[in-house]
């Protein structure tokens, strides 16, 4: 049997929870296109994400630590894929649209520029007085303005539910702003998991990483709640902790923060009586969440990562050259716009575009290898240009 766009948009309709957002009730693109025989509207996005220049360069973009600190330490693809994975999990148990989740989870962290935080920060300054930056944004830019890839349009004309998600994504770190997106109502559900995915995923691989690094020392770990929970669940002694044993631990985490967001979750979906994706965004709070003793212990973990792993010296001392690196580029670029490559150059055609935000565009779009490259094109005698 054959399952066509419309049986699969019948399915959504029968199976999702009341809740869920359904693909054939989606709000449509910006620009009118027949939608294809085998996929769902939100299939499609996924899709086309997938495709982009943007994500590709994902793979040499820092999460924490810069490539070539080693290759067994996640990146921004790495991390996208597996915040995609977990919420596609969440979205599964709670009668949303996976599809949908999945299509936010891998678009999310498009706009984030070479070096991670760092690199935003440095970029957030560089263009205080020239529009800003932000990297929820520059995700934006990219699927509706910077990627092209069709003659009919510019970016990817992804659906409204797809845009509204990448614009509404927050975590403790990114602050939505949501002025052509319904800025009154919640994100719907699907971008809410998208949201907790990632903070989950980060605070759990960061953990990972920075324990192989050699940043952080198991036996320190010992007393943290969070900690203690997922050690004594496996039945690992702080003596025994070996690379097999930090395995099963993040897995034991992630599984532990999971299971507390869809049963919190559940709970306050039936206790605010949620009938509809509408009636969910009016709501006065979001619905996803952890119980408030497993965000205590949440917060607890963050905290010791952010003084002990973020805060480390070889994490600052990268964080200090990442800086470095993208505003030299930035005011040797803006400086003599001449010795930007010529394809970027031509955007200074377009009268509702800056010099800077042409740079910035250019900057933000580099993997961090592209980064140190141009670095040295511009400012190596010895380099070629």
């Amino acid at each position: 049997m054959i399952y066509l766009r419309e049986e699969l948009e019948q399915r959504e309709q029968r199976e999702l929870a009341p809740y869920g957002m359904k693909s054939g009730d989606s709000k449509g693109r910006a620009f009118p296109e027949q939608e294809p025989n085998h996929r769902t509207a939100f299939q499609r996005d996924r899709d086309r994400v997938l495709h982009t220049t943007a994500f590709r360069r994902l793979e040499y973009k820092t999460q924490v630590f810069v490539n070539h600190e080693g290759d067994y330490f996640r990146t921004r693809l790495t991390h996208t894929l597996e915040v995609a994975q977990i919420g596609r999990t969440i979205a599964r148990s709670l009668g949303a649209n996976e599809d949908l989740v999945e299509a936010i989870c891998l678009a999310h962290d498009m706009g984030h520029p070479p070096f991670g935080h760092s690199g935003e920060t440095t970029l957030s300054q560089l263009m205080a007085e020239h529009g800003g930056f932000d990297h929820n944004k520059q995700s934006l830019r990219i699927v509706t303005r910077l990627e092209h890839r069709y003659p009919d349009f510019p970016g990817l004309n992804l659906t409204y539910e797809v845009r509204e998600g990448i614009v509404k994504h927050e975590t403790e770190y990114d602050i939505s702003d949501a002025t052509d997106f319904s800025p009154e109502l919640h994100a719907n559900l699907e971008a809410q998991i998208a949201n907790i995915a990632d903070e989950l995923s980060y605070t759990a691989h960061d953990l990972d990483d920075g324990i192989y690094a050699g940043l952080l020392v198991p036996q320190q770990l010992n007393g943290l709640a969070l900690w203690e929970l997922g050690r004594k669940s496996i039945g690992v002694s702080a003596q025994d902790f070996d690379e097999m044993a930090r395995h099963r631990l993040i897995r034991r985490l992630i599984g532990i923060l999971v299971r507390d967001v869809i049963v919190t979750t559940n709970d306050r979906l039936n206790g605010d009586h949620v009938g509809s994706v509408l009636e969910l965004q009016k709501l006065d709070h979001h619905v996803i969440g952890h119980s408030d003793e497993m965000k205590a212990m949440a917060r607890e973990l963050k905290d010791y990562l952010f003084q002990n792993m973020y805060r480390h010296y070889r994490v600052v001392r990268m964080a200090q050259k990442a800086g470095h690196f993208i505003t030299q580029l930035f005011e040797a670029y803006q400086s003599v716009s001449e010795q930007l490559p010529d394809g970027v150059r031509q955007r200074l055609s377009e009268s509702d575009i800056s010099l800077e935000r042409v740079v910035c565009d250019y900057i933000a779009g580099m993997t961090d290898r592209y980064a140190l490259q141009e670095y040295q094109k511009l400012f190596d005698p010895f380099a070629r240009p």
